[in-house]
């Protein structure tokens, strides 16, 4: 079964991979995304980023439906009897720090992309990928030390569920960026034609802003 589900991760990350460099190609070489397949790409980008509001949702839902008003059998409390919540003021608020300055460096880098500074917008790019990655690397450090599992009752349920797909879209995203500062060091992107960047862009402020509602409710407020 393993070797299965490997296999077909690596077949869904190639074919992926295929189409993405299909994309980039028609976009760059041979000139086939004009105005109205921009557009396209643009509306594409906004619905995905819906259906991923809809996706987080549901974990906020079920965080709100257990501890606006805990049953019984977790103790009638939250968090549950027996689990020492995580600090907010610890490693979550300095992700939090994190990511809002990854989105101002990114936003830089857009702004250079605008403005034709090519290097200034890779060095503001370069930055939002070190922000992503120390990130992780705090995210990974808080789950190692952390007093409780994701069996510890349903407050581990969820938090490493919504904590960890966040975590996940984080690396989809800084993978996105990454593949975004390459394409800029290679003359991909114009001040006019940068609709791959747009997307990542979108994409990233979208994770940040997910991680501030992480913040507030799970981390500040279910403390």
């Amino acid at each position: 079964g393993g070797y299965v589900l490997a296999g077909g991760l690596a077949y869904l990350v190639y074919c992926l991979s295929c189409w993405w460099r299909d994309v980039v190609v028609e976009a760059t070489f041979e000139g086939r995304h004009t105005r109205r397949v921009q557009a396209g790409i643009r509306m594409g980008m906004a619905l995905f980023i819906a259906s991923e509001v809809m996706f987080f949702f549901a974990f906020f839902w079920s965080f709100f439906y257990y501890s606006v008003a805990p049953v019984i059998w977790i103790g009638g409390v939250w968090p549950p009897l027996g689990i020492e919540a995580p600090s907010p003021w610890r490693i979550p608020f300095l992700n939090t720090l994190i990511l809002v300055f990854s989105g101002i460096s990114l936003t830089w880098a857009h702004y250079a992309i605008l403005a034709r500074q090519r290097l200034e917008s890779l060095n503001s790019l370069l930055i939002t990928i070190a922000a992503g990655i120390l990130f992780l690397g705090l995210q990974l450090f808080e789950y190692i030390e952390a007093p409780f599992t994701i069996s510890s009752s349903v407050y581990g349920s969820i938090f490493f569920l919504t904590t960890g797909f966040h975590g996940f879209h984080v690396l989809v995203g800084l993978i996105f960026i990454i593949v975004c500062t390459l394409r800029q060091a290679a003359y991909h992107f114009t001040s006019n034609h940068h609709v791959g960047f747009e997307a990542a862009s979108w994409y990233w402020h979208f994770v940040d802003v997910v991680w501030i509602g992480l913040f507030i409710s799970i981390y500040w407020w279910g403390s």
